[in-house]
């Protein structure tokens, strides 16, 4: 079964940049489907971005796309999301998620319900 950790979460002022990690442990990690999903206070989860296996297919959302990006190192079984232009509407926790069906497509990547192994999130809080 495989276990995910996020890091790289912090405080940024608006416009900034960081990149996130997500690091699994077990599993045969080069084979899922991964996505990145975020939660502000008080609102729903929100589908961020999904990368297939291989990172060779991805899909994002309209409000992160030109701004976010996200690949994969399956040799180090690690995905990343780097996050430019960062808005403080982009405040949130931040939670990767592994589908290990291996198959992606990218309008059913958008759903929670693919995904069947979450990591704990990291904090991105991004300043005015």
């Amino acid at each position: 079964q495989v276990h995910l950790v996020e890091s790289g979460g912090g405080l940024v002022q608006a416009g900034g940049s960081l990149r996130l990690s997500c690091a699994a442990s077990g599993g045969t990690f080069s084979s899922y489907s991964m996505a990145w999903f975020r939660q502000a206070p008080g609102k729903e989860s929100e589908f961020v971005v999904s990368i297939n296996w291989s990172g060779g297919s991805t899909f994002y959302a309209d409000s992160v796309k030109g701004r976010f990006t996200i690949s994969r190192d399956n040799a180090k079984n690690t995905v990343y999301l780097q996050m430019n232009s960062l808005k403080p509407e982009d405040t949130a926790v931040y939670s990767c998620a592994a589908d290990h069906s291996g198959s992606w497509n990218m309008y059913r990547s958008q759903s929670p319900v693919r995904y069947d192994i979450w990591g704990q999130g990291t904090q991105v809080t991004v300043s005015s």
